[in-house]
């Protein structure tokens, strides 16, 4: 499946059209390889996604084409989520 798509189906992003900018401005990883909207992902990916001032990391779990809102949490697993402050990205 296609990054974007599987984006907004898991509802980790709400809308296709935003997962694809955010993907074609280098902020989310696969498997710590830069990805871009079209890239494909597969169960056991692991993704990394900058979205603001988060850095959130998930494994892919499942892959449905569509999913009811109540079980799309269920198509990844949140390995790590932390925040990212201005001051830390001004240091590196």
């Amino acid at each position: 499946m296609r990054l974007d798509k599987f984006l907004k189906v898991s509802r980790l992003i709400k809308r296709r059209t935003l997962a694809k900018e955010v993907s074609d401005q280098g902020r989310i990883e696969i498997n710590g390889k830069e990805a871009k909207a079209s890239s494909t992902v597969k169960v056991g990916d692991e993704l990394t996604l900058r979205l603001g001032q988060r850095k959130v990391t998930v494994r892919i779990e499942r892959i449905q084409e569509t999913t009811r809102k109540d079980e799309a949490a269920d198509m990844y697993t949140v390995l790590n989520e932390e925040r990212i402050s201005s001051v830390d990205n001004l240091s590196e």
